[in-house]
């Protein structure tokens, strides 16, 4: 089986060299996602990254979200929202997932509502999204790994 390099299966060793990798790259991640709910009660809403750093969610960014979702979702919304990059989706792919999350995605990017429980958008829509939402989204790097992929 040929991994992305296009060598043979990974070896455990490599297995765990991408595992740290991914585990860096996503440092800035919170420990805790809160939902929207809880972050319009927030004087200074935001929240603590993995690296022990307070990232400051925009309140206009947080009115953007609440006007372009139903309020019944607002306690379902977990902020902030993960732009997941991952190679089972595609090059300049991203998956987001949640049905909360969904409805709010194809809300701002007036896109069709499906009902799946992910969406999948693409780079011109992922850097419209980064756009709008630049304090309350985040990449987040996803990679599968299966257990034949360690042989």
């Amino acid at each position: 089986m040929m991994d992305s390099f296009g060598e043979g299966r990974a070896s455990f060793g490599d297995r765990k060299v991408l595992i740290k990798t991914i585990q860096t790259m996503n440092q800035h991640l919170p420990a805790r996602r809160l939902t929207l709910s809880e972050l319009l009660e927030i004087d200074r809403p935001g929240i603590k990254g993995k690296d022990n750093r307070f990232y400051v969610m925009d309140k206009s960014e947080l009115d953007l979200i609440s006007n372009n979702l139903p309020r019944f979702m607002w306690p379902r919304l977990r902020l902030p929202l993960l732009i997941e990059m991952s190679p089972d989706v595609g090059s300049g792919a991203a998956r987001i997932q949640g049905v909360a999350e969904m409805e709010l995605i194809t809300n701002l990017l007036k896109k069709e509502r499906s009902w799946e429980k992910q969406v999948i958008i693409y780079m011109p829509d992922i850097r419209e999204l980064r756009r709008m939402l630049p304090t309350t989204s985040q990449y987040a790097f996803v990679a599968s790994l299966s257990r034949e992929d360690m042989v």
